[in-house]
């Protein structure tokens, strides 16, 4: 098995641009050349203005300054890349299937499979196939069954390389990765595919943080990880819902229990619920498995996860409505964020979509900033919910670029997003323009209580009484 030099990437998105912009630029000596078909998305990632970047990471714009049009290539021509390539990363989406068997609960592989299907159809000597997306079990050995039957003689060596970024710090996530993940066949084969990959790594990681499993444990490892993270937040998400019921603060309670070292601190932030890509989609793949399994009750107690965290969003739609007089029609709500996390434009399964579309039901006008997401997003967002029709989105949804102007005469404000310069507005400039009472529901756990009591808000915060 050669050496590689070269490296192609299939897929542009929140994985394959960041992770490949850091290989480029800890591996000078190898060519990366990230491929996708979106020529929109490409020309972002080649735009001289590196602030109209596709994805937002703190730290990326300087990784790709610094290696772009050196060995780091982002290019459309698909076929170009795979021919040349030694090694090649699937990096492209994975969502949850919308139709047919598994609906709602298992991967939709069709992308991954075209993928193979056209790395059969290029390849035209040994290549290395990585797969570095979210995917369910034994995907590997479909990948391996698309390419060993091209009948071009090609050998081909399949790795699983799940990723663990946390969106937001995905660039330190990289460059001081606690751990890697390879999975592979045992095979002679197969053991030099994973230490040839390995190889690549420890060029800036140690070698002990690079672990080795074959392609089963790598594949079921990121599934089990993202749902015992996601599991940690429904559990506090629902204790907060207690809090909010007695006199307990849900940010004492959280801080007892994470000091128990067993448990620890991490993940046990209440809020509105988690988004993002990879939680909801990898526990429904859990959920999916455990039933094809016939293991009825492995499923039951995972997809409670899942419930949970939509009962959490909306509770707190509810509590909106409620609190303003059990009526929000034509009523001005302002919302602070609609990525699903901070430090990130990713808006994938984000609270705030759900919470707006529970709002534009009951004919509430939502008013929308977020300092890293377009409008353009924020529309796409509500009209793949298919609630509704999408004029009526645009009828009762504006996107604003002044948060404190976007306040003027508004009923109430609602914080779903925990970006830190909500932290730092000026809330009694914020109070003065609002109709009075003025509600604020923080749905993010970031503002002090009686700052905001004192100022004179009518204050909600997830998981302490009011």
């Amino acid at each position: 098995m050669k050496e590689v030099k070269k490296i192609c990437c299939i897929g542009a998105g929140y994985v394959g641009g960041p992770t490949m912009s850091v290989i480029a630029n800890k591996c000078p000596e190898i060519d990366v050349t990230v491929v996708d078909i979106n020529e929109k998305r490409i020309a972002a990632w080649n735009d001289i203005d590196l602030d109209k970047l596709p994805v937002y990471e703190p730290g990326l714009k300087e990784i790709v300054q610094q290696s772009r049009n050196k060995n780091l290539f982002f290019s459309t021509e698909v076929d170009k890349a795979i021919d040349e390539a030694d090694m090649i990363f699937i990096s492209v989406n994975t969502p949850t299937k919308t139709y047919g068997k598994g609906k709602g609960q298992a991967a939709d592989l069709k992308y991954v499979e075209l993928c193979a299907r056209n790395i059969a159809r290029v390849a035209k000597d040994d290549k290395i196939v990585v797969e570095k997306s979210t995917l369910p079990v034994r995907t590997a050995h479909a990948i391996k069954n698309i390419l060993d039957h091209t009948g071009n003689g090609v050998q081909f060596e399949i790795l699983s390389n799940p990723e663990f970024l946390a969106e937001g710090t995905a660039i330190a996530d990289l460059l001081h990765a606690d751990r890697v993940l390879i999975g592979g066949d045992d095979t002679p084969r197969g053991k030099q595919a994973k230490n040839i990959l390995s190889s690549i790594y420890q060029k800036w990681l140690p070698k002990e943080n690079i672990i080795q499993t074959n392609l089963w444990s790598s594949e079921l490892s990121k599934l089990v990880a993202n749902a015992f993270l996601a599991q940690r937040i429904s559990s506090i998400n629902s204790i907060s819902a207690l809090c909010e019921k007695t006199d307990a603060n849900v940010a004492e309670v959280s801080k007892a229990i994470g000091l128990d070292s067993r448990i620890g601190p991490k993940f046990l932030n209440a809020s509105v619920g988690f988004g993002g890509s990879c939680f909801q989609k990898d526990i429904l793949n859990l959920v999916y498995i455990s039933k094809t399994y016939g293991l009825s009750e492995v499923a039951e107690y995972w997809e409670q996860v899942i419930k949970i965290n939509d009962y959490q969003k909306r509770r707190f739609a509810d509590n909106i409505i409620s609190t303003l007089y059990n009526t929000v029609s034509g009523k001005k709500i302002v919302f602070y964020g609609w990525a699903f996390k901070k430090d990130t434009n990713d808006t994938r399964e984000s609270a705030a979509i759900y919470v707006a579309d529970a709002l534009i039901e009951e004919q509430a006008d939502i008013v929308v900033y977020d300092p890293k997401v377009t409008a353009e997003q924020v529309f796409a967002d509500l009209d793949y919910l298919n609630t509704r029709p999408e004029e009526e989105n645009r009828k009762r949804v504006t996107v604003v670029e002044d948060p404190v102007k976007a306040t003027q005469d508004a009923h109430a404000v609602a914080i779903l997003t925990e970006w830190d310069e909500f932290k730092t507005y000026d809330w009694n400039s914020i109070y003065q323009r609002m109709l009075k009472p003025a509600f604020l529901f923080d749905g993010r756990r970031i503002l002090e209580s009686k700052k905001m009591q004192d100022i004179g808000f009518k204050f909600y915060k997830i998981g302490e009484k009011n």
